[in-house]
């Protein structure tokens, strides 16, 4: 038999009667992420996700580094199958793990059984397996307790599988079983965070970029196309919207107190966002705040600035601290991206001494010289879509 890869659910483990629908999620998405490498056969069956190659021409290679990043997946491992027997299981160990057995100074052997009619038990397949493998391998001693190797069998309905240790997955639900929400990404550090944290949640993404050209050029669209394209390997494929704001912030800038810029800023963002996310069926609006690292980011201005918006805006970095987000955003890739010397359009006519605890009173009182729905309009009408599909990984 082939060798596969095992996915091990997460969260969906906890799922009741809704489970098969997060269980679909995970294997469409699982399906469509490894499309590249191969015809692959997806399918789930005691709370575990096969995936098996259908040709020996499948990269299995380049689909376990994709199906890494997998939301929905605890932990995955390379596996070989075999019958169940515990002959055949014990010669599959000494075949499949015969180069990390001789690499081994120790190891043990675990043995889960989900098909309650095989004959042995866990533990009395532990032992003979054990006992097959140090007489195949002489020079690597058992340790029950410390081993430098597990081998791990589990005997499940269609076959046994041997593995050894499983690597961690991405973790969170599968995205798209949560619903979508428009998330708004600058080209700094915490907002590609940001969206990558709501997408393990189960939500589907769809970017949002305010790009005030020519104060901020062709270079910072493009890092943020970048940043965008990077965040696929977890949220999968997506459409950046691209919205012109060049004209917005002018207005801001014109015709309403200067202590006042940011916020009104933030409000239009609010706006447009919302738009957009009614307009594609989205349940909320997604930001990288987080309290109290600048001026627009106390609860005061949060709260005015989310006020314009019908729908729930969440911030999925609220309570972290800048150290947090940066380590994350080296685990995702988008840290490097995120400090290139190209700003965006929160840097654009900043005010001197922004106003820290704005009232929603004074702020549309600020605001009222604006046509507020003219400029949301012809923001609207004037978005570029960049569609991102998923890059294949060279391994």
């Amino acid at each position: 038999m082939n060798d596969i890869i095992l996915l091990k659910q997460g969260e969906i483990v906890l799922k009741g009667l809704n489970k098969k629908y997060f269980e679909q999620k995970l294997a469409s998405n699982a399906a469509r992420r490894i499309k590249p490498y191969g015809s692959f056969h997806i399918y789930t069956i005691q709370s575990t996700t096969y995936v098996e190659p259908q040709s020996d021409d499948c990269d299995m290679d380049g689909a376990f580094e994709a199906l890494k990043t997998v939301f929905g997946v605890i932990a995955l491992t390379r596996a070989a199958a075999c019958e169940k027997t515990p002959e055949a299981i014990a010669a599959k160990a000494i075949d499949y793990l015969g180069d990390a057995m001789r690499a081994a100074r120790s190891f043990k052997v675990e043995t889960r059984r989900s098909d309650k009619s095989f004959p042995m038990t866990s533990i009395q397949l532990s032992q003979y397996v054990g006992g097959e493998l140090a007489d195949a391998f002489p020079d690597t001693a058992v340790d029950v307790h410390d081993p430098e190797l597990t081998v791990h069998v589990e005997v499940r309905d269609l076959a046994a599988y041997v593995h050894s240790a499983p690597v961690p997955g991405a973790g969170g639900m599968p995205v798209g079983s949560n619903g979508s929400a428009v998330t708004l990404l600058s080209g700094g550090i915490d907002s590609p965070v940001s969206s990558y944290m709501i997408a393990k949640r189960g939500v589907r993404c769809i970017p949002v970029h305010f790009w005030a050209f020519p104060y901020t050029g062709e270079a910072a669209k493009e890092k943020v196309i970048t940043l965008a394209r990077r965040l696929t390997a977890y949220c999968g494929r997506m459409r950046l919207c691209v919205v012109p704001f060049t004209h917005i912030q002018e207005e801001i800038r014109d015709k309403c107190p200067e202590a006042y810029f940011t916020i009104i800023m933030r409000r239009f963002m609010m706006r447009i966002a919302d738009r957009i996310a009614r307009d594609n069926g989205c349940g909320a609006l997604v930001t990288g705040e987080n309290l109290g690292q600048v001026a627009s980011q106390t609860m005061q201005a949060m709260g005015v600035t989310e006020a314009v918006s019908s729908l729930p805006v969440l911030r999925p970095l609220i309570g972290f601290d800048k150290e947090e987000i940066v380590r994350l955003a080296r685990k995702i890739g988008t840290f490097e991206t995120s400090i290139l010397p190209y700003e965006d359009c929160c840097t654009v006519f900043t005010p001197r001494h922004p106003e820290l605890r704005p009232t929603a009173e004074e702020t549309a009182e600020a605001e009222a010289a604006l046509d507020v729905d003219a400029l949301v309009e012809e923001a609207v009408m004037g978005i570029e879509y960049v569609k991102l599909e998923v890059e294949r990984l060279e391994c």
